[in-house]
């Protein structure tokens, strides 16, 4: 069995997944704070709503884009790829996106949560107000998750969502541990390790989503009379090759499979691929560095 697929989506569900379960310790500590224990239940019901709710939107997705390759007739391939590349422009957004704003605002999470939870109590459908702040939160780590793995996994889902599984139920125990237990996690550790392998993982998206821009082209110029290619390289669109390691590191057989599905590796690699990889890291990575920096100085 290849567990490799597994890999990538467990690391990106116990991130995301410790996220939301931080949320939700943070919500009932302030409602055990505030003598409001009588509220745990929509805490309870905000989490199963937007677990649930996670898994229909996943599944809505994916049955939008087989419905789109089982009616595009000779075209289906064509779809198959632009639908990958464009979720994968879609979840390198909004990962890399999550990753900046959490390392900006880690230090104020509480604070904010403490101050939306008072609004909360202030109403009078106050159970309302704390369900759609859990509920919320859990969605948009779900949806980030589901995203990822549509745009990085269509042939087999068994292993991803195996993975992804296996990063939730772990990220809830350790939240279970620090909120329930006491048992002390260095949560800034954690976030910036996982951080930096999120960002690799994500950049491993570059790659994929231009390697299916790539193929996208190819398919369309050869069912359309117009050229999308360009230049005489093996490529369509990502100019010539730079990297062969069919030999030397295949990307079928370990370590190099491994490499692939954890970081985007592909034992051909082109020019552009070679640029836009590395003007990911450089600009996202940066700006992640700076804010880690920022962070320290401020500790």
């Amino acid at each position: 069995m290849d567990l490799t697929a597994a890999f990538p989506t467990f690391i990106v569900t116990l991130r995301e997944g410790f996220e939301a379960a931080l949320v939700v310790g943070i919500v009932i500590a302030c409602l055990q704070k505030a003598q409001q224990t009588q509220l745990y239940r929509w805490v309870y019901f905000g989490v199963m709503v937007g677990i649930l709710a996670s898994i229909g939107v996943g599944v809505i997705l994916a049955n939008t884009v087989q419905s789109l390759e089982t009616a595009g007739g000779i075209y289906a391939p064509v779809i198959k790829q632009i639908s990958a590349a464009s979720f994968g422009l879609i979840a390198i957004a909004m990962l890399s996106w999550m990753l900046l704003w959490m390392s900006k605002q880690a230090r104020s999470v509480q604070g904010e949560m403490q101050s939306a939870i008072d609004n909360a109590l202030s109403n009078n459908n106050a159970g309302i107000g704390i369900f759609l702040l859990v509920f919320i939160a859990v969605l948009r780590e779900g949806f980030e998750t589901f995203l990822f793995i549509l745009a990085k996994f269509q042939e087999s889902w068994l292993f991803p969502i195996t993975g992804a599984v296996a990063g939730l139920i772990v990220a809830g125990v350790m939240g279970w541990l620090l909120f329930a237990i006491g048992i002390k996690i260095n949560v800034r550790l954690f976030f910036q390790i996982m951080g930096v392998l999120l960002l690799l993982i994500v950049g491993g998206l570059v790659l994929s989503a231009s390697y299916h821009f790539d193929q996208f082209a190819l398919l369309l110029s050869e069912l359309s009379t117009h050229n999308w290619c360009f230049g005489d390289s093996s490529s369509c669109l990502l100019g010539i090759q730079i990297w062969d390691g069919s030999m030397l590191l295949p990307d079928q057989t370990f370590p190099g499979v491994v490499l692939k599905a954890l970081f985007g590796y592909r034992e051909t690699l082109y020019l552009i691929q070679i640029i836009v990889y590395f003007t990911f890291l450089v600009l996202v990575g940066g700006a992640y560095w700076a804010s880690m920096t920022q962070q320290r100085i401020k500790n």
